[in-house]
């Protein structure tokens, strides 16, 4: 009859908690791979990707209005109108902040506020966060 053996395996690692998820950090020199580091505000990036995708919906037709789109879409039509607002963000700052090299001031509840339209304007704003 044999016996059944157990064996333990002991990894060392570290759980560093970033908002919106957990990445799993090898010790030094065990992995080969970089660390992917990233600063990106993960509800920053999700609100840009739904402001760009309902744009893009209103674009094609599909929706003849916002209220339409926010009835079928299932959320408040105020809501949906400060996300379609993230579309009139100068390219570079959308960059920037998809790529986690936001400014400070550019965190999602800041850009629920007014801001300016013009993209020199919306620069010189964001410069005077950093």
């Amino acid at each position: 009859m044999t016996t059944a053996t157990s064996i333990t395996v002991r990894v060392p690692l570290a759980i560093r908690h970033r908002p919106g998820r957990k990445t799993v950090v090898a010790p030094v020199g065990q992995d080969t791979t970089p660390p992917v580091a990233t600063r990106a505000d993960p509800a920053l990036v999700k609100a840009l990707a739904r402001a760009f995708r309902y744009h893009r919906l209103l674009d094609e037709g599909r929706y003849s209005s916002i209220s339409e789109m926010a009835a079928a879409e299932r959320i408040e039509r105020g809501y949906l109108g400060t996300l379609l607002r993230l579309t009139l963000l100068a390219p570079d700052i959308v960059e920037a902040a998809l790529n986690g090299l936001q400014p400070k001031g550019t965190a999602l509840t800041a850009m629920h506020a007014p801001f300016p339209l013009q993209w020199s304007e919306q620069r010189a704003a964001a410069a005077l966060c950093r």
